[in-house]
């Protein structure tokens, strides 16, 4: 559906070091900088991308927004929220742990990352 998310920093150092902890809980490479200063996540369905504003403006997280990444196990969505708390992450919601209704059943971990951008890790367990 999406072929890329890009989220704003205003520490882009903190920010690769955040979200390389992370995504390499994932099984992600960590991030690519390019010649204008962007981090980019690659993988085979699409892109993850930081960067500063290129307005100049300070970058706000959005009240609302949540971007969820997908992990092969519950073990891997407890890890990812454990590294991400680990490398500046703030926890946010409820701890980890099985969420969903009567058709859905997923494993879940929320966290801000250091810019407050509020993200989670999903396992779908049925």
């Amino acid at each position: 559906m999406f072929s890329h998310v890009m989220i704003g920093t205003n520490n882009m150092d903190e920010s690769k070091a955040f979200y390389d902890a992370v995504l390499a809980t994932l099984g992600y490479d960590a991030g690519v900088i390019d010649e204008k200063g962007r981090c980019f996540y690659f993988s085979d369905s699409g892109v993850f991308c930081l960067t500063k504003p290129i307005n100049g403006e300070a970058a706000t997280h959005g009240n609302g927004s949540t971007i969820g990444f997908r992990a092969a196990s519950p073990e891997l969505v407890d890890k990812w929220h454990q590294v991400g708390l680990e490398n500046g992450g703030v926890e946010c919601e409820d701890p980890p742990g099985i969420r969903g209704n009567t058709e859905r059943q997923l494993y879940m971990a929320y966290l801000r990352d250091p810019s407050g951008n509020k993200i989670c890790t999903t396992h779908l367990i049925s």
